[in-house]
């Protein structure tokens, strides 16, 4: 399995994603500061494993701190995730991340400081556990989606690399494959970064799973001409009525596949999920800078100067999603009150239906 993100004495071990696929190269972080650098520059990527950087990167800032009063402590380490929370807007799992680690912090304040250093680094580790684990129940549930032979279009990286490790819509496919079924898999390149021509092709060739790049231009023809039956994509942030956060592009496939009565599959765990945003109107986009856009892996590839409009999401109306998958089972529509009922703990079976 790639190890996207490895804990490793008292230090973070994150595969370089900005390099790949020509260069494998692995960096260690051994402070919160340098967590937040690899977050801004895309070291790491994609929101489950965004979240997961960001808890160790916690854990990173609170073994770092010196012998303090419990209260003082308590200070320092909330003003290291409030940082730590600045590295990009839009994935909710790095909130969520950060609120668990806030969370363990005031559970634990009792024990004194050095074993409630030892309780962070033990949640920011069980965060990393349980996002492999929710990452193979999602596949588990998403792959009876898929039929045998099934053409899947996929956009951005959703794999091991987006993840602590299996994926959520990759793992989806990933989990397919598993089970034996033949599927062959298009892949978005995903402008300005390639996240898809760079991360998801390299993930596929190494599963051997058959997988064809194509430029994002190219999908709706691609859908006319009746080569895609599915399209899955992941999710950073959804909102409570099902509106849908991902990577820029996402849109507009959404609205392609409607055209063409292609099932829209969005796959993402139950953390994305922001119950407290109504809509997709009030999830922040973040804006990147314009060298993303003007200049190719390097090399200049528009004129000095120009104006750049460069927002790394938009918001994909529920109306447009078929399903949303789970690590607890599959969101079917009415998504307000199938979100609302899962986080009330209500059964899978109440919020499913295949």
């Amino acid at each position: 399995m790639i190890k996207t993100i490895t804990w490793k004495n008292n230090s973070v071990i994150l595969i370089d994603q900005k390099v790949l696929p020509v260069t494998e190269r692995y960096i260690t972080c051994r402070s919160y500061q340098e967590i937040i650098s690899a977050i801004k520059d895309l070291t790491v990527r994609g929101a489950p494993a965004i979240g997961v950087a960001a808890a160790m990167g916690a854990a990173l800032g609170a073994l770092r701190l010196p012998a303090l009063p419990l209260e003082k402590f308590r200070r320092k380490f909330i003003a290291i995730c409030d940082e730590i929370a600045k590295a990009r807007p839009t994935a909710r799992n790095l909130f969520w991340a950060l609120e668990r680690m806030k969370k363990r912090l005031d559970q634990t304040m009792h024990l004194g400081q050095r074993s409630l250093i030892k309780e962070l680094v033990d949640e920011a580790k069980n965060i990393y556990t349980e996002d492999i684990e929710t990452n193979r129940q999602m596949g588990k549930h998403g792959s009876k989606l898929l039929a045998d032979s099934d053409n899947v279009l996929t956009h951005c990286n959703t794999g091991a690399l987006a993840t602590a490790g299996y994926g959520t819509a990759l793992g989806v496919i990933r989990a397919a494959h598993e089970q034996g079924k033949k599927l062959h898999v298009y892949v978005d390149e995903t402008r300005p970064v390639l996240q898809g021509a760079r991360l998801t092709t390299w993930e596929l060739k190494k599963e051997k799973i058959p997988a064809t790049l194509i430029t994002d231009s190219m999908a709706g023809f691609l859908m006319q001409q009746g080569k895609i039956d599915k399209v899955l994509v992941g999710a950073d942030r959804i909102a409570a009525n099902g509106d849908t956060a991902n990577k820029i592009g996402t849109y507009s496939l959404a609205v392609l596949a409607a055209v063409h009565r292609i099932p829209f599959y969005v796959a993402a765990p139950v953390s994305t999920i922001d119950v407290s945003l109504k809509t997709g109107a009030a999830i922040p986009i973040e804006e990147r800078k314009s060298e993303e856009v003007t200049c190719l892996r390097g090399v200049e590839s528009a004129p000095k100067g120009i104006k750049v409009y460069n927002p790394a999401f938009d918001i994909t109306p529920a109306r447009y999603i078929t399903a949303i998958i789970t690590e607890k089972g599959i969101i079917i529509k009415p998504y307000c009150a199938s979100i609302a009922n899962l986080h009330k703990g209500k059964s899978v079976h109440e919020v499913i239906s295949f």
